[in-house]
């Protein structure tokens, strides 16, 4: 069967990869010049099932409120003259509840989880180079209250299966030892050892050189514009180069799937959630850090892809806009400056600001709605790496007609 992926992001390629491996023709159709160039670039890097928390807990509605006063909140919210914005924020919050937060999470965590064992299945069948670490994820705090409060927090990926280490300050510096400079400003930290990191650009561009070498076609610079539809069918894709068909499409378009599917009548509560990141390049700097870790207080990521340091924060719901200016990351930068001074060449930080396709729940899209031969793979958020490959190897399953190890009924509830 040919098999058109729209959209060449991690999580389309990944859908590829699977499609591929069941004996499907493939082609994938990207609006970039290069597959993994939008939020597969800059994200953080990191496979982490251990960060499954979803964002909409009871937490979050006061977050938001004193974000529209106070810059330095977790997730901040832009209000816009939008109503995609406003209702998809009124259903956001509808998912804040203790228990719809407590399952969601669970939800969020197995398909992570499963996720993580696909994606080592990929990399012990293919060689791909992508700067992995898997030396696991440290979450290290500042403040011993705090500590304690997120060593309970943790309790939660762990009464699920998650292994966690809980580590004094001088473990975390056996984890990390490139935090010896501000060991003393450390209480202690939360390991996950088989968390892992990576470079999401490196990995997907090189699956898609796998795809293409084994006979996918990947159609670059070439943008989606509509789905054209008869009835319960799809009858074609109408993109900047012309009509595209094939037997059956898949829908991997991030922000982008939000207004394709109002356009076809099946709305996707997806909208776009802004992340900051810095990309450092080690240089000559003799302490590099050399795992993946979190600075819990000030919710600051730094992961080592090679020869480069990547810093991610910031979760802001600010509608469509990529802008960015240089003082959006003076308090990343200032951060990652006193971590690791000698770390990076900080002078020489490359700005980036992209748009992680969010749904309320944080659960992405997958499978198949009213129309016989279109599915999707969508929404996947903040940690879409962590969860493209146990999505793709669902997609793939249901495609087959096979029983997935996950139900959708499980993952699509928003």
């Amino acid at each position: 069967m040919h098999i058109a992926v729209l959209g060449g992001g991690v999580v389309g390629v990944t859908a590829a990869y699977e499609l591929q491996k069941d004996g499907h023709h493939v082609t994938v159709v990207e609006k970039n010049d290069i597959v993994g160039n939008e939020t597969s670039w800059g994200n953080a890097g990191l496979i982490a099932p251990g960060h499954s928390f979803t964002w909409s807990s009871p937490s979050a509605p006061m977050t938001m409120l004193r974000s529209l006063v106070m810059g330095n909140q977790s997730i901040r919210v832009k209000p816009q003259l939008d109503s995609e914005q406003w209702i998809w924020s009124l259903k956001f919050l509808g998912q804040c509840t203790a228990a719809r937060s407590s399952e969601n999470t669970a939800r969020k965590y197995r398909l992570a989880s499963y996720s993580q064992t696909i994606l080592h299945e990929t990399i012990r069948d293919i060689d791909l180079d992508y700067d992995r670490v898997d030396r696991g994820i440290l979450y290290f705090y500042r403040d011993p209250a705090k500590l304690e409060a997120g060593i309970a927090h943790m309790k939660i990926m762990e009464n699920l299966g998650h292994s966690i280490e809980v580590l004094d300050r001088a473990h975390v510096l056996e984890v990390e030892p490139a935090l010896a400079g501000v060991g003393d400003r450390i209480a202690g930290g939360i390991y996950c050892p088989t968390d892992e990191s990576g470079s999401c650009h490196k990995f997907t561009t090189g699956l898609a050189a796998h795809l293409e070498h084994n006979g996918a076609e990947i159609r670059t610079g070439e943008t989606v514009l509509s789905i054209e539809t008869e009835g319960d069918s799809v009858t074609g894709v109408t993109t900047s180069k012309g009509i595209l068909k094939a037997d059956l499409y898949v829908l991997s378009l991030g922000n982008g799937s939000a207004a394709l599917s109002r356009r076809i009548g099946e709305p996707l509560p997806i909208y776009p959630v802004k992340g900051y990141s810095l990309t450092i390049p080690v240089g000559n700097s003799p302490n590099p850090p050399t795992v993946g870790s979190v600075d819990e207080e000030n919710l600051v990521a730094v992961s080592r892809f090679g020869d480069k340091v990547r810093v991610t924060a910031t979760a802001e719901i600010a509608g469509y806009d990529r802008s960015h200016k240089p003082k959006d990351f003076t308090f990343m930068a200032g951060v990652v400056r006193e971590l690791y001074p000698d770390g990076a060449d900080h002078d020489r930080a490359e700005m980036w600001a992209g748009l992680r396709p969010m749904t309320p729940t944080n659960l992405p899209f997958i499978g198949r709605r009213k129309h016989r031969n279109l599915y999707y793979d969508t929404g996947h958020g903040h940690i879409g790496w962590t969860m493209s490959h146990g999505s793709a190897r669902i997609l793939a399953d249901a495609i087959a007609g096979r029983r997935p190890a996950l139900e959708l009924a499980s993952i699509n509830d928003s």
